[in-house]
Formats: C-alpha cells, structure tokens, sequence
C-alpha cells in the first residue's frame, strides 16, 4: 500500500516509518525539510507544511492511506485554531487527493468529564478529519512511555532530580500508559485490517495506575526512593512552573500537559484487540526501555530533546505525534518533527 507519514520525524513518526516499510508498505515521509531529514532506506520524502497551503499537497497524490500525526502544542495561546486549520487543509487535500484512509494518533479522555484545552484540541481535530471523504481510523492514547516523547521526559526528570515532589491533585489521577512501540504496532496493524477503516479505537498499557505511581516507580526503578506530598491547594499553573523549573520542558508545552493531567486517560473500550493484539509490554519493563534508551548517549538525569508532536520545531513533535506527538509545533507538517507525536499525553498529549 501507498502511504505518507505526516510528522515523520517526531517521536512516534519516527518509528512508524521503519515499521510501515518492515509491513511492506511504500512510504513517503513528509517532514519541513527534506534537506535535514536522512530517511530508512526504502523511504521516499517530501517537503511541505501542513499550515501552508500549496506546500505539501502533492505529497497526497497517488496515495493509498496517510497518517496524521501532528499537533502544534507548544506554538503559544493559538495552538488549538493552528491545529483546527492544518487539519481542515489536511482533509479537504487528503479528499481531493482522493486517499481512501487516514490513520490519526489521538488522545483518550472523557468528553463528559471537562477535558484540558489540548485534548480538546486533539478530539476536534479527530473530529475535523472525519468530514472529509477518507475513512479514518482513530487510536486515542494515554501517556506514550519512550525516550523522545515529551510526556516521559518530564516524568523521567521529575523522578530523577526531586526525592521529595510537592504536588497538586493530580498524582491522584488514573492513567493508563502505553510503551511506544506497542502504539506504533497499533497504528501499523490497522492498516492491514479492512474492518477498522472509519471507526474509533482506545489503547493503553496492560496497566492502570496513578501519575503519582508513575512517578515513583520510575524512581524506584533507578534505585531511588520518591516522597510524593499531595497539596490540594497548588494549582495547576503554580504546578506548571515549578515543573518547568525542575525539567527542561518548556513552559508553553508544560502548562497544556499539566491542565490535561487532571483528565483520567483510562482504556473503557478494549474493542481494537479483536483486530490488532499486539503484546503489551508491562510498565516497568517499558519503564527501564526507557531509560536504557536515555542511557545510551547521557546520564540518567541529562535532559533530551525529542518532544512529542508539536508543530514549532521544539524537538521531536511538529506538526506532527507525532510526536507526538508526540510534533508540536513546527510547522504542521511534522508534529512529530522535533518539536515537542503523537503523546504526548494523548499521544503523548
């Protein structure tokens, strides 16, 4: 099958490129830059951005499905009208182009239940994408557990540089994360299943728990010991301020995760297993993948750069989740692209 990869350098575009060539698929990556980007070998490249009209619409052509995975978390106050015009562009092209599926990276969370602003974002443009005449297919996840997803890198140096975290109520809040790869065998094994086109899936991890448990096992797990101290009273911008102390994540990319953290994001509808059932991997073996990826070029408490899906060029994540989620803010064409997914949270959120 013919497919582009929107977000192709983001955390998660990243991997689902190599995946989708492994699949036996012919794929192009569409990135902001061909000139900076080295594809898998196989992989055919475009340049465009998803906010520029005129930009990236020949990448469309003759293809069979396309994968959105791009958000613009991280590009200031704007980010949802960013997100709600690179999708509306996306779709009418993806219709013109006459593609017949798209394959979107979204965020779990209960509409009745007031989601964040940037889950709102990532449910409209879900929205937004189904008017158009492709069938699209919608994995809506949790925290994506990975080196690289902007989500994890805040937990990771949260539980590494405080032994005693003073927090607001959300470590109280039910999550359900999910190791990177397991998402990308998801988004890689809908393809090949006819019977998921145009229908909406939930995925996570094998395991439910608190953003506080998170925490400290992540802590746990490097031999360390966390003291979580609920205060009821600590509001999520104090929260978010502090957070952006502590970490290396940006303030514009902390503030839309941290509001989104007292969202439950919790699997209520297995339905995606009787297509695709990958394996799962159990949170703290995708805890220790984790951090033996950081550990392979820097110290446990160094901070990296991928982010999760932005479209500003932060670091892994542009307009792409893509990265990711995981993109957030570059451009639109790479959420994934090195701006901060798919997972974030929601795709790396």
């Amino acid at each position: 099958m013919d497919v582009l990869v929107t977000g192709a350098t983001g955390f998660v575009g990243s991997r689902l490129v190599p995946a989708l060539r492994d699949a036996g698929h012919d794929v192009t990556a569409l990135v902001r830059d061909a000139g900076s980007y080295d594809p898998p070998a196989g992989v055919a490249v475009a340049e465009g951005d998803l906010l520029e009209q005129g930009s990236f619409e020949h990448a469309l052509a003759g293809q069979d499905a396309a994968y959105y995975l791009v958000h613009s978390m991280g590009a200031g106050d704007d980010f949802a009208e960013r997100d709600r015009r690179a999708a509306r562009q996306f779709t009418d092209a993806a219709s013109e182009a006459g593609v017949e599926r798209v394959v979107y990276l979204g965020g779990l969370g209960d509409e009745a239940d007031d989601l964040s602003e940037h889950l709102q974002s990532r449910r409209e443009v879900e929205y937004l994408l189904a008017e158009g005449e492709p069938a699209v297919t919608t994995l809506r996840a949790g925290i994506l557990i990975g080196e690289g997803g902007v989500s994890w890198r805040m937990v990771r140096q949260l539980a590494a540089r405080l032994p005693v975290m003073v927090t607001p109520r959300w470590v109280n809040t039910r999550c359900q994360p999910i190791h990177v790869d397991d998402a990308v065998a998801y988004l890689v094994g809908v393809l090949d299943e006819p019977a998921t086109a145009g229908e909406t899936y939930e995925i996570g991890g094998p395991e439910v728990l608190t953003y506080g448990s998170l925490l400290r096992r992540t802590r746990e797990i490097t031999g360390g010991h966390l003291l979580v101290i609920p205060v009821p009273v600590l509001t999520p911008r104090l929260s978010a301020r502090w957070v952006s102390l502590v970490t290396d994540v940006s303030s514009e990319i902390v503030e839309p995760l941290i509001d989104g953290l007292r969202n439950p994001v919790v699997v209520t509808d297995d339905s995606i297993r009787d297509h695709v059932a990958p394996t799962l991997t159990p949170v703290d073996d995708a805890i220790r993948r984790a951090l033996a990826a950081h550990d392979d070029d820097r110290s446990f408490d160094t901070a990296t750069s991928g982010d999760d899906a932005v479209t500003t060029n932060t670091d892994r994540e542009t307009t792409n989740t893509d990265r990711e989620t995981t993109g957030e803010e570059r451009g639109a064409a790479d959420v994934d692209d090195r701006r901060t997914e798919t997972d974030e949270r929601g795709a790396e959120a």
